[in-house]
């Protein structure tokens, strides 16, 4: 069982916990705050109003260039979107690695 009630994640548990929601239904999106999209993996700009249009429950994982700013603003995300799982992506861009696999 994925524990949604944490702040972040690291790329590790995204790309893991993405494949089991995803296998159950769940939307997982990956989103970048910074307008600076990571290589070899699917994001969506941050847009409110297209994010608002997401399915009720889907998991809303942002991304930074270190994981703090997004980190902060979980409160934000959180009161902008209710009906989503608001997560930070611990690290940030600067962490990701593009062969990480799991």
């Amino acid at each position: 069982m994925i524990d949604l009630n944490v702040d972040e994640w690291t790329q590790e548990e995204y790309l893991k916990n993405r494949r089991e929601l995803e296998e159950q239904g769940v939307k997982v999106v990956l989103i970048d705050t910074i307008l600076n999209p990571i290589e070899g993996t699917d994001i969506v700009t941050y847009s409110p109003p297209l994010l608002r249009q997401e399915p009720s429950g889907s998991v809303f994982v942002f991304y930074c260039d270190t994981g703090k700013s997004s980190k902060e603003r979980l409160k934000e995300f959180r009161t902008k979107f209710p009906d989503h799982v608001c997560i930070s992506l611990r690290g940030g861009r600067g962490y990701w690695r593009k062969n990480l696999r799991v």
